[in-house]
């Protein structure tokens, strides 16, 4: 994986905003990054799909706050055909609410030829891109990311999915946007606490292999949560390496896995939680990255110290940095090994990990032994 990070990737960037291309071909799409690019949306997609309606999947919260500007930007643009809310969280990503997103879509009558607008974070743009991905055997769909974590990761690249009682996005597709909007004005409306989390993404960019990176963000990271120059910097950066990645491995067929640093651990205990508010996705990352530091070392992969940094620029920020942080109490090792053992990457039965050997130097490492993970799992759970 080759995202390190440039000197164009932190020039100033044009307060209006930067547009990012994942380059795929034919399926190729634009990310658009800035403040009030909401305003554009239909005449980008009246250029994108001339002739046809929409259908809105969002959440309660956004429609509520956001809703009216959706409509105002594709007034006069773009027939609106249909607008599906949903509960907001992640217990949304589910069988249930698949399958009454996608009933709505069918009574709107979206066709083959419409598009899908999955105005959210995360869950939102993750459930209405399945919904997308099934319907028809394949509608198109745009990505308005209204949450940082949305913008940086989970809007671009086009996983697409559900959780089940197994493990989070177990039953998914992937399926690309044709297009991604992310206005960067929405994130003042976001909380603190949904803006950490997404920032969680935003160093694991830092971490995977662009030390540069990360350098900056632990000496402007006050800048990125203020706005302006600096946060579309940190998103325009992330998203330019994620949209690198996926241009080399868009199914996840080697380096693309690279993306998933901590996550490993993280989404063992965002099962465990049951996907509920105790713990949010980029709450999980924070913790899981830095335990695949600490496991790195433990192994003698990487040296103390580059834990110790990623932890501490963590809870600078104010993301918590270790198990016992979760509010609710904690699983076995037992457990967190059952649920690991439902993990993407693990292939014939084989534990799969990425590790780092320092900050910026993340690799996929497979047949990692059980035994070793759960030694960890207890030392850490004790902490």
């Amino acid at each position: 994986m080759t995202t390190h990070l440039k000197a164009s990737d932190l020039k100033t960037p044009d307060i209006s905003g930067e547009t990012v291309r994942v380059e795929l071909g034919e399926r190729g799409y634009d990310i658009v990054i800035g403040p009030n690019t909401l305003a554009g949306l239909g005449d980008r997609i009246a250029a994108l799909a001339p002739g046809a309606r929409v259908a809105v999947v969002s959440d309660r919260t956004v429609e509520g706050m956001h809703g009216d500007a959706l409509r105002a930007a594709l007034k006069g643009k773009v027939e609106i055909a249909a607008t599906i809310t949903v509960p907001p969280g992640e217990s949304s990503k589910c069988f249930a609410e698949l399958e009454r997103v996608t009933n709505a879509l069918l009574d709107a009558r979206i066709e083959r030829g419409d598009l899908v607008i999955a105005f959210g974070g995360g869950v939102v743009g993750d459930l209405a891109g399945f919904a997308a991905a099934i319907l028809r055997r394949g509608v198109r769909y745009v990505q308005v990311p209204t949450t940082l974590l949305a913008q940086v990761d989970s809007s671009v690249g086009g996983k697409t999915g559900i959780d089940t009682a197994h493990g989070k996005n177990l039953v998914g597709a992937f399926h690309q946007p044709a297009l991604v909007v992310a206005d960067t004005a929405l994130l003042d409306t976001l909380s603190p606490r949904e803006f950490r989390a997404g920032y969680a993404e935003v160093a694991k960019y830092g971490l995977i292999d662009d030390p540069g990176f990360f350098a900056w963000l632990e000496g402007s990271w006050r800048e990125v949560f203020a706005g302006g120059p600096a946060r579309i910097r940190a998103i325009a950066t992330s998203c330019r390496a994620k949209a690198r990645v996926v241009a080399a491995d868009e199914r996840e067929g080697g380096q693309r896995a690279l993306l998933n640093l901590g996550h490993t651990f993280g989404h063992a205990f965002e099962a465990d939680a049951g996907f509920t508010g105790r713990l949010v996705h980029g709450e999980a990352v924070a913790i899981g990255m830095i335990m695949a530091f600490g496991f790195s070392a433990r192994l003698g992969l990487c040296a103390p110290e580059d834990e110790d940094r990623v932890a501490r620029h963590l809870a600078a920020v104010g993301l918590p940095t270790k198990p016992s942080h979760i509010e609710g109490g904690l699983p076995s090792a037992g457990r967190l090994l059952d649920l690991i053992s439902q993990d993407k990457k693990v292939e014939r039965g084989a534990l799969t990990f990425v590790l780092v050997e320092g900050i910026g130097k993340a690799f996929v490492r497979k047949d990692v032994p059980e035994s070793e993970v759960r030694a960890f799992l207890v030392e850490r759970l004790e902490q």
